[in-house]
């Protein structure tokens, strides 16, 4: 292995470096964080993320009203009670929309994916690892959970990287300094996304694997490892006591846990979304994410000792993200640490250096980035072009020709635009849309039904109420409408283009 030691010649320079010219180290690590970057800034993929409506729409309904939303806005249930998990990044995302329009969601999703690109590149690099496997640990990540949008989630990998890294770091260093910045970790994280869950249980099985190595070496065990500095018990368990508390200092209290559980898992969503599914291996990234869940257990073999946390958590994470792919960025994050950690060139103290890259060179490496970033976002689509291709993805045609010709409400409408409509046209209630949480799992269920024709759908009450129709020309439910006998005596087609039809009761009247 490589390495640059530290001479006369080279006064300051971290003895852990890879060898090499500076200015290549700088260019590497720019292309790193900012390629995905510029990658989003030429292709404009946020904007296809059916999802970001709703959360764009709630932001400027709370800049309008000064309040955080508590029931069911823009929902025909608007009496049911909402805990919106992800009230603070709706805020900061309506914020983005006032200052730059339509610009604010690839802007934001060019930023998120530079922070994904740092905190892969620390955690691969903090405990020591050669810098030139820590950039390929990064690119893979990067890799295998490219597909991201503008949405919270992405949120949530950030934290999760930086507590993993908080808490790897206490284990090797013996410190707590880091641990006491956890409950203001989670006092944020609580307000962004409902997968602070997720960091809560890794702080709970970080407090539980110290009780375990404790009884070992009182056991007078001699196969932990060595590399592991004992806490103390007392005082990490009052920091997760207080991360708790933080937790659900929310506008929404305790309930807020309850919520969020049933935002990231209720049954609905395991019966009908593919991303609830488990991994098919149908794609590169799943081979890949298996190979590096496989290299992060390899790791942890080669200690030929035992770390409690480190394995307990690998374990846990590898079954979730198998189970959910949805969830598959926690063994990522989680596997790059540990085999960051496992390979490491030398041990290290992450605490003295800044990842391995002095603070000038990383100073060279933002100024960079920073001028990369700001030219790309001018260089994005004006609010017209943007417009235009939101005008290719969603039924803007046909809600355009609902509200001119004024047609009856309520509106039926399907959950993949059931967002959109919410930020396009909330004059007109949505029957179903991305916020699980909110209607849960029997209206889900019934929404779902109707449109696969499980049910009939003139004598479901969500149907036969409706005024206004609203489905993608395609679907099964629009060509019923269009060709039994029996429903086109009940629904007249009234606009339709490539995207969508509309449909209204033959009682109605005449077409507009």
């Amino acid at each position: 292995m490589i390495r640059l030691t530290q001479s006369s010649n080279s006064v300051g320079a971290s003895p852990s470096l890879s060898s090499g010219p500076r200015v290549v180290r700088i260019f590497a690590l720019v292309i790193l964080l900012s390629g995905a970057a510029l990658y989003e800034s030429a292709h404009v993929s946020a904007i296809t993320a059916s999802e970001v409506w709703v959360h764009l729409r709630t932001g400027t309904w709370m800049l309008d009203n000064h309040a955080i939303p508590r029931t069911g806005l823009f929902s025909q249930y608007s009496n049911l009670a909402w805990h919106d998990s992800t009230w603070a990044f709706d805020l900061i995302l309506g914020l983005g929309y006032r200052l730059f329009g339509l610009r604010a969601l690839p802007i934001l999703l060019m930023l998120l994916k530079a922070g994904l690109a740092l905190v892969t590149f620390r955690l691969a690099r903090s405990a020591g690892a050669d810098f030139w496997r820590a950039i390929a640990l990064s690119a893979l990540a990067q890799y295998i959970i490219a597909a991201i949008f503008p949405l919270p989630y992405v949120v949530s990998m950030l934290f999760f990287a930086v507590e993993v890294r908080w808490l790897l770091a206490s284990r090797r260093s013996g410190s707590m300094k880091r641990l006491y910045w956890l409950p203001v970790l989670f006092l944020v994280w609580a307000n962004v996304h409902a997968h602070f869950l997720s960091g809560l249980v890794m702080l709970g099985i970080y407090v539980v694997s110290l009780f375990i190595e404790q009884g070992l070496r009182s056991a007078g065990t001699k196969f932990l490892s060595a590399d592991i500095v004992p806490l103390p018990i007392a005082r990490v368990s009052l920091i997760a006591g207080a991360s708790l508390l933080a937790a659900v200092l929310t506008p929404y209290g305790f309930r807020l846990l309850a919520a969020s559980f049933d935002t990231l898992y209720n049954d609905a969503a395991f019966q009908f979304f593919t991303e609830m599914s488990a991994l098919h291996f149908r794609r590169p990234q799943e081979y890949l994410l298996m190979l590096l869940v496989m290299s992060a257990f390899l790791a942890l073999g080669r200690r030929r000792s035992l770390a409690v946390f480190e394995l307990l958590m690998l374990l846990a994470v590898t079954a979730l993200a198998f189970r959910v792919q949805r969830d598959l960025w926690l063994a990522v994050l989680l596997a790059i640490a540990v085999v960051g950690q496992g390979f490491a060139a030398s041990p290290a103290d992450d605490s003295k250096q800044d990842g391995g890259v002095p603070a000038w060179e990383w100073g060279s490496v933002a100024g960079a980035m920073a001028a990369l970033l700001i030219v790309a976002a001018l260089r994005l689509p004006d609010q017209d072009a943007l417009t235009a291709t939101i005008r290719r993805d969603y039924p803007v045609k046909a809600c355009d020709y609902i509200l001119a010709n004024k047609l009856p409400p309520p509106l039926f409408n399907t959950y993949p635009w059931g967002s959109f409509l919410i930020w396009y046209s909330p004059q007109y209630p949505v029957v179903v849309d991305s916020r699980v949480e909110l209607y849960g799992d029997k209206i889900l269920t019934e929404s779902f039904d109707i449109v696969g024709g499980k049910e009939r759908l003139e004598e479901h009450p969500i149907v036969a109420r409706a005024g206004t129709l609203l489905l993608e020309r395609n679907s099964s439910m629009a060509r019923a409408l269009v060709n039994l006998p029996g429903l086109k005596a009940q629904y007249r087609l009234v606009y339709s283009d490539d995207l969508a039809s509309v449909f209204v009761p033959q009682a109605a009247g005449s077409k507009p």
